[in-house]
């Protein structure tokens, strides 16, 4: 006597584990993620042919119309006030507009070397 036979039925395929991999990804670049505070106002930075990435750190914004920000402080007086009230011989990142002048940028210079800052690194959009 033949009996019909069952079609085999292929096992089920098991997506716990792929389910899990996917949350510990998702965890991993959740905590790897650096979260930039937005900027004060928007600027458009000059071009430049230089490659070389720029570094994270403190930054002074500049705007258009030439405000200065740096934090949560606005203005000129508050941002060079700030700036004297540190340990002299640190650091900044200079982020201004295209549209600033020169002669806005070399007096704003003079005024963050008198603050004590060592440093000024220029930030530019490539070409």
């Amino acid at each position: 006597m033949d009996l019909p036979r069952k079609p085999r039925q292929s096992p089920r395929e098991n997506i716990i584990p792929m389910i899990n991999v996917v949350f510990l990804l998702l965890i991993f670049f959740l905590m790897t993620a650096q979260i930039a505070p937005p900027e004060p106002f928007e600027v458009t930075p000059p071009e430049s042919t230089a490659e070389t990435p720029a570094e994270k750190g403190m930054t002074l914004f500049i705007s258009a119309e030439g405000e200065l920000a740096l934090n949560d402080l606005r203005g000129e007086p508050a941002v060079i006030a700030d700036l004297q009230a540190r340990e002299p011989g640190f650091d900044l990142t200079l982020r201004a507009d295209a549209r600033v002048g020169a002669e806005k940028i070399a007096a704003l210079l003079l005024q963050l070397a008198g603050a004590g800052v060592r440093t000024v690194k220029l930030i530019s959009s490539q070409r």
